[in-house]
């Protein structure tokens, strides 16, 4: 039975979601969690969690598991075939999480769910959100089943085309789609790629990331003219032989799921409007160049749910406004990084080859490595 009143109404129960009310619970506060999903997902999406973020995620209790489930990769190589252009480590970082985790997201919202469920709290599905209307002290949502729940605030977490943000009044600034086709496949393979390392290629016919998972399988993403709405074995395999690693190659034996994608670069005008403050997808989106995305969800849901339990228990308002403003000027600066990464990835052909000999260059800075490391972990320099 879904409550008629609540504290903290959180709508959408992707990892960002999750991570608010999880947060919020362990403070003890009262919140409810609906999602217009009958379940949660399965597919593995985004699926790298950055030291940065495993630090934040040490608040609301979840690191150690994701990091007894993960894999731990402490090097990332950008390279063209099977010579590397920039080697990028990790295990030099000062942090106790020195390595990026490579754990599918539905591994992750997974982890996120039992701790809420250790806390008291579930999730409420199927619920569409239809309205919100604002007063003074709180909000009232209207649901597509004809319930309305009273909440104090409301976290809009419904992602990158969140009903909760236009209700609100909440913009975004910019709204244009890149013009870049991207697929991604997660395979099976037969030796040739490393299970402990992240490679991104730079090949003269395109880009192509080749990440771990857990299961044993391997992301695949490139950028590509025209992407198929279900990738074979027949296309992962061409892409790694055209991109992927030259000397031994890696025989694709399944796709285990793949996906098309177009990236858009937005970051709402504001995050907060009234009761209701934005998080996650609902409040930026970009580029998945260097896993960015989920990773900074997650950190806004820590330090929202931290506001948020601040300003029901003592009624100042005051950290809920830094949130809106700290976290939106991360997420422009995340946005423009991601940017550039993309536009490095995907530069034209006839450039590609002055970038790697450019990139191979600056490779013996040790400045450039550590700085790179730095901006990909989210730690900066300490």
């Amino acid at each position: 039975m879904i409550p008629e009143k609540t504290e903290v109404l959180v709508v959408g129960a992707g990892p960002v979601g999750l991570a608010v009310a999880v947060s919020l619970a362990g403070h003890g506060r009262q919140v409810t969690v609906v999602d217009r999903q009958a379940a949660g997902a399965n597919t593995s999406r985004a699926s790298v969690v950055h030291p940065r973020t495993l630090e934040l995620l040490e608040r609301i209790g979840v690191s150690e598991r994701l990091t007894e489930l993960g894999i731990h990769v402490e090097q990332f190589n950008i390279a063209d075939g099977d010579r590397t252009l920039v080697p990028v480590r990790f295990d030099k970082l000062p942090t106790e999480y020195p390595y990026v985790l490579m754990i599918p997201q539905n591994v992750t919202e997974q982890v996120l769910l039992e701790r809420l469920a250790e806390l008291g709290g579930t999730v409420h599905r199927p619920y569409v959100a239809t309205g919100v209307q604002q007063s003074v002290d709180g909000a009232e949502v209207s649901l597509e089943s004809g319930e309305v729940i009273k909440a104090q605030y409301v976290v809009a977490a419904d992602g990158m085309n969140s009903r909760m943000r236009d209700l609100a009044g909440l913009g975004f600034d910019g709204a244009e789609a890149l013009p870049l086709n991207f697929t991604l496949v997660d395979v099976r393979v037969e030796s040739g790629l490393p299970a402990d390392e992240v490679l991104l290629y730079f090949s003269k016919s395109g880009m192509l990331v080749a990440a771990p998972l857990p299961d044993g399988t391997f992301r695949l993403v490139a950028e590509v003219e025209e992407a198929p709405e279900h990738p074979d074995v027949a296309y992962a395999q061409r892409l790694l032989n055209a991109r992927g690693p030259q000397e031994e190659s890696a025989r694709v034996t399944e796709v285990v799921w793949g996906s098309r994608f177009r990236i858009h670069e937005r970051v709402a005008d504001r995050y907060r409007e009234g009761r209701v403050v934005l998080a996650g997808d609902a409040a930026h989106t970009h580029s998945p160049a260097g896993g960015q995305g989920m990773n900074l969800g997650l950190r806004d849901a820590v330090v929202l749910g931290d506001a948020l339990a601040d300003a029901l228990t003592t009624g100042d308002e005051s950290k809920l406004d830094d949130y809106a403003k700290a976290s939106r000027e991360e997420a422009v600066r995340v946005v423009a990084l991601a940017h550039r990464l993309t536009r490095l990835a995907t530069a034209p052909t006839a450039l590609r080859p002055a970038r790697n000999a450019g990139l191979h260059l600056l490779s013996h800075l040790p400045a450039f490595r550590r700085g790179l490391a730095e901006q990909l972990a989210a730690i900066g320099p300490r």
